[in-house]
């Protein structure tokens, strides 16, 4: 996941969209990427399964974990239901469309996103598709099942509500769209009756789950610079919430953390980023354009720790996970960093194709999606 350069990003290269659009391979040339030194492992790490659910292409495609049990979904329509401790196949389906974005699980329903704006929700039990909607603009962002309610993020800045029964309208709230963004997947994400929002343009915005009224509005990155490609500083990844704080990583911007009741800003520090910061109970992680990865301290902001001997590698969002923080890079290797210093603690190969999207701590394991259609369970031993 990377930016303006040679990057693969959360979505196809990162590409420019809005009231103009650039391409961002036509003039730039791409950076070599770090060589991998040696890792003496002071921790085991192991494959436990791998599945094939179809290729990413350069979307973002990240598997949900429902309990015991995963779903995965593919550029070319794919959707895949595995045991998470096995890795066991149950089904494997089409949902009728080419997709963008997914995939969401939850009140018994999977929701992915197809081209042109389509909406498709399946069963979870036999994937058999239940309904099929569409809106007025691609759709790159994950969508949410929560609480009865399908939330989807068009490309055009619209939050946009149905309900799970039949995909029916339930609200829409349009923000106002920057005259260049980056054609990148920011996320959202649930704290009890509110949805929070990455936006283009370095706001997060909260909205009421009952009926999309807007509760908050927090700048994360100010747009600076005397021209357009300048001024882009969209939120990028999905907002972490921890408790009673989110925390988020804009482009051209700022990391920080805010109350997620109010939107108040508890801190915030210069940095560049392309792909989501995320929060544990201590630190903040976020990953710059350069691949140097940082620790910040939840509380103040205060750098941790950084670790450089990743540059130029198209690291996907980092998560914590135990003792240690782990990230994909475009060559498909899991990198673990120790959460206290940022050393190497491990490494570990998948498929050699691209860790798109972040990883996904289910349990014990970390659930992991390439841009090759592998979907890898790994276990710490």
């Amino acid at each position: 996941m990377r930016l303006l350069v040679q990057i693969i990003p959360l979505v196809v290269g990162l590409a420019l969209t809005g009231c103009s659009s650039w391409n961002p391979f036509s003039k730039t040339e791409s950076k070599k990427p770090a060589d991998l030194i040696e890792v003496k492992q002071s921790m085991s790490v192991k494959q436990q399964w791998s599945l094939s659910v179809g290729r990413s292409e350069n979307y973002f495609f990240v598997p949900a974990i429902d309990g015991g049990t995963g779903y995965a979904a593919a550029a070319d329509g794919s959707v895949v239901k595995f045991d998470v401790v096995t890795g066991r196949q149950f089904w494997k389906v089409n949902a009728g469309s080419r997709l963008t974005a997914g995939i969401a699980a939850a009140d018994g329903l999977l929701v992915v996103a197809g081209e042109k704006g389509k909406i498709v929700g399946l069963s979870s039990v036999d994937g058999a598709v239940k309904w099929s909607v569409s809106e007025s603009s691609e759709i790159l962002s994950i969508p949410l099942v929560n609480s009865g309610t399908v939330i989807v993020r068009t490309n055009e800045n619209k939050i946009i509500a149905l309900d799970v029964a039949n995909g029916a309208r339930k609200w829409m709230v349009e923000r106002p769209l920057p005259s260049l963004t980056l054609r990148a997947a920011s996320g959202m994400t649930v704290v009890n009756d509110t949805l929070i929002a990455a936006l283009p343009g370095g706001k997060l915005t909260a909205v009421s789950l009952a009926n999309g009224a807007i509760k908050w509005d927090a700048v994360v990155g100010e747009p600076k610079g005397a021209t357009e490609l300048e001024r882009v500083a969209d939120v990028m990844g999905i907002p972490s919430v921890v408790g009673k704080v989110v925390c988020a990583v804009t482009y051209q911007g700022r990391v920080g953390c805010f109350d997620a009741q109010t939107g108040a800003q508890r801190w915030v520090k210069p940095v560049s980023s392309e792909v989501g910061a995320s929060a544990d109970e201590r630190f903040v992680f976020a990953a710059d354009v350069n691949g140097v990865v940082t620790a910040y301290s939840r509380e103040g902001g205060a750098s941790a720790w950084k670790n450089d001997k990743l540059l130029h590698r198209g690291l996907s969002s980092p998560v914590s996970f135990g003792n240690v923080v782990a990230l994909g890079d475009f060559a498909g290797y899991i990198h673990f960093l120790s959460r206290e210093d940022g050393s190497f603690a491990a490494r570990l190969p998948t498929d050699g194709s691209a860790v798109l999207g972040n990883p996904v701590v289910a349990g014990s394991r970390l659930i992991v999606q390439t841009k090759g259609g592998s979907v890898v369970s790994v276990g710490i031993e």
